[in-house]
């Protein structure tokens, strides 16, 4: 952690800010090593310019905080205390000026009124920005978790398409993926699996339901994992039993898209080039308005993460990053495709996680 660290007390010093206070889960964890989902309690990491960061958790997590920090300190509080007073005791015993607080744009109207109210003379900036710069280029050691977690996603799909038989429900699919996974020791899903058929593929954030496969249907499956702290996400179209010449100009059209955006995939591209040439190519087509989304998110820690992968972002693509490609075709209440693979910038190109096979495959 003392390297993250390093980079992100240096932005301290340029802005003057006396602590960083961090209370998302995903930045607590980049900070500390330390992932929890503490519902209405307060978890803080907090940085000082000087002297070693601050863990405050509810009384109950302390044991596991100690074990994971090895630089730091922790305070843990009961659910009668005000975490407050206790945040405001700890940081004026290591800084007894505090004039300054950096916090994120996610902070809720309650808590920043809570620290406004602990230390009405400080004023406050935004983190974000040195967050995500932070979290931007990815280590070696994000890489292999990624890597990993990509290759759960791959397993995810692949068990997917092992269960489709005519009758079976979305449902069903998605039951089976997930016990799967479990089994594997996935613990969380990076977000609500998706499996959906036929007509209701047409809808890019579909529910799954009771919705029985039928032939001639296309699967799509959206699924990733949290794998020690790092997500994957990864979408894959396949056809039951037949493809019908819509449906296969359809796919065709997407893999295409999605190819000609990976073949730009190297340090120095604009990252709206990218979606710019796979939209370009689907709206030739003839299925521009059918492409309602940006072509990717940034990948790490969260699923969707900085930087967004839209036409008119136009900053430099850079060794290190971690995104996903993801153009999509959808018809409502007739079909939908959309293939998507993780991505991560090297020196020379790029390389793709997940690995699935993209070719059109009739199942």
């Amino acid at each position: 952690m003392s390297k993250r660290h390093e980079k992100i007390r240096k932005w301290m010093d340029e802005n003057q800010a006396d602590v960083l206070f961090l209370q998302t889960r995903a930045n607590v964890f980049y900070t500390t090593g330390f992932d929890t989902d503490p519902h209405e309690r307060l978890v803080g990491s907090c940085l000082f310019r000087d002297g070693d960061p601050l863990v405050i958790c509810p009384g109950m997590e302390v044991n596991q905080v100690t074990d994971i920090l090895k630089n730091g300190d922790t305070a843990g509080y009961s659910d009668t205390d005000n975490p407050w007073e206790l945040l405001k005791t700890e940081w004026t015993s290591r800084q007894e000026d505090i004039s300054v607080i950096a916090v994120e744009r996610g902070i809720s109207w309650e808590r920043l009124k809570e620290l406004q109210q602990v230390f009405p003379e400080a004023s406050f900036i935004e983190a974000d920005p040195v967050m995500e710069q932070a979290r931007l280029l990815k280590s070696e050691d994000e890489v292999e978790l990624l890597k990993e977690a990509a290759a759960l996603a791959d397993f995810g799909v692949e068990t997917g398409v092992a269960s489709l038989r005519e009758g079976i429900t979305e449902m069903e699919v998605l039951a089976a993926i997930e016990y799967e996974l479990k089994k594997k020791g996935v613990r969380e899903m990076a977000f609500s699996t998706m499996v959906l058929f036929g007509e209701k593929a047409g809808d890019p954030h579909g529910n799954p339901g009771t919705r029985k496969l039928k032939k001639g249907d296309a699967v799509l499956f959206d699924l990733g994992v949290i794998w020690k702290g790092y997500a994957s996400d990864i979408t894959r179209t396949v056809f039951f039993d037949h493809v019908s010449d819509d449906d296969r100009e359809i796919y065709e059209t997407v893999l295409r898209a999605q190819k000609e955006a990976l073949s730009l995939c190297r340090p120095g591209t604009p990252i709206g080039k990218l979606d710019r040439t796979a939209r370009g190519l689907i709206s030739d087509k003839g299925f521009g308005d059918y492409f309602p989304h940006r072509l990717g998110h940034g990948l790490g820690i969260e699923v969707h993460e900085f930087p967004s992968m839209h036409a008119k972002n136009d900053a430099p693509l850079q060794e290190g990053m971690a995104f996903t490609i993801e153009p999509g075709i959808y018809i409502p209440n007739q079909a939908g495709v959309r293939i998507e693979d993780d991505v991560y910038i090297t020196k020379d190109g790029y390389e793709t996680f997940t690995t699935f096979p993209k070719e059109l495959q009739i199942v």
